[in-house]
């Protein structure tokens, strides 16, 4: 906590006095992946330190679906989120100049990619895609990055056809949290997540949707087998509206950049997981995908 309040003295010495006072509250949207109540626990302890930042009410907002989010950012009624590398694509296809990357989640390693991660319940049978041919598969969300845009277009390469005929349905599920449940519960026969692919498997990997649902006592990860993995995934962004005060700005990145040295806990339920922390980030890193996110829209 000193730390922190340290790291915040400077950031607001640098900043000046004038701007935060032009803003009576600030809100930040959560993605998906964990039902909402969970969301808003996990980031509780950020939200009350951003109001302790900025010295206005700071609400968090955890909607339904993805969209949720990308459009409070894009007509102004969220300030901040942790994106996934899809929703921001998606958010600066529409409006390029709506918000701005400033920091990403960083693993253990110092790496700041991801993976989606196909998989199945072991006593199921299935052990590869080729085994879930005919089979029920879950998706996320259409807005995830590796709840669905990466999978539609590694998937079919590995299969060699459209999902659509090689498996038996399609569906969506919701979210990466109701994909584990519902792969675990057996309502669908595989589906794919999320997870940083580093440390054990039994862990649900050291960050992701697998480690959540594991710490919530949601999956036994012995009862789980991985059929799938994609190539690296760039980690999504937290952006930040660019409408904002630039001293509203300064303070939020320096928040979550100095989050994981002043509270370690925190930053764990923040980032999903074990993480080195937040580190800077910029617009030229997501390129890739918001080509394929474009590609895959015309």
């Amino acid at each position: 906590m000193k730390n922190l309040l340290a790291i915040l003295a400077a950031t607001t010495a640098l900043a000046g006095a004038a701007g935060a006072e032009d803003i009576k509250a600030f809100n930040i949207g959560l993605l998906g992946g964990e039902n909402a109540q969970d969301r808003l626990n996990s980031n509780e302890c950020l939200r009350k330190y951003a109001e302790d930042t900025l010295g206005v009410p700071v609400k968090l907002f955890a909607p339904a679906d993805y969209d949720g989010v990308i459009q409070g950012l894009l007509g102004g009624t969220i300030d901040m989120a942790w994106l996934g590398a899809s929703g921001y694509a998606k958010v600066y296809l529409t409006d390029p100049t709506a918000v701005t990357p400033v920091l990403v989640k960083a693993n253990l390693d110092g790496s700041f990619t991801y993976h989606s991660i196909g998989f199945a319940r072991k006593d199921s049978g299935i052990t590869s895609l080729s085994d879930a041919k005919g089979k029920v598969f879950g998706f996320g969300d259409p807005n995830s990055t590796s709840g669905y845009l990466i999978p539609s277009v590694e998937i079919p390469a590995v299969i060699g056809a459209k999902m659509e005929d090689f498996f038996g349905e399609v569906k969506f599920t919701g979210g990466h949290e109701q994909t584990i449940v519902a792969v675990n519960n057996g309502d669908i026969d595989a589906g794919v997540t999320w997870a940083d692919g580093q440390g054990n498997w039994e862990d649900g990997y050291n960050s992701g949707a697998l480690r959540k649902a594991v710490d919530a006592g949601l999956v036994n990860m012995n009862d789980m087998v991985e059929i799938w993995k994609s190539k690296p995934i760039p980690e999504g962004p937290v952006v930040l509206r660019n409408a904002l005060p630039d001293d509203v700005k300064t303070k939020m990145t320096a928040l979550v950049e100095g989050l994981h040295a002043a509270d370690a806990d925190c930053a764990y339920g923040v980032a999903a997981g074990d993480t080195s922390g937040f580190v800077p980030i910029t617009h030229d890193y997501y390129e890739s995908i918001i080509e394929v996110r474009r590609q895959q829209s015309n």
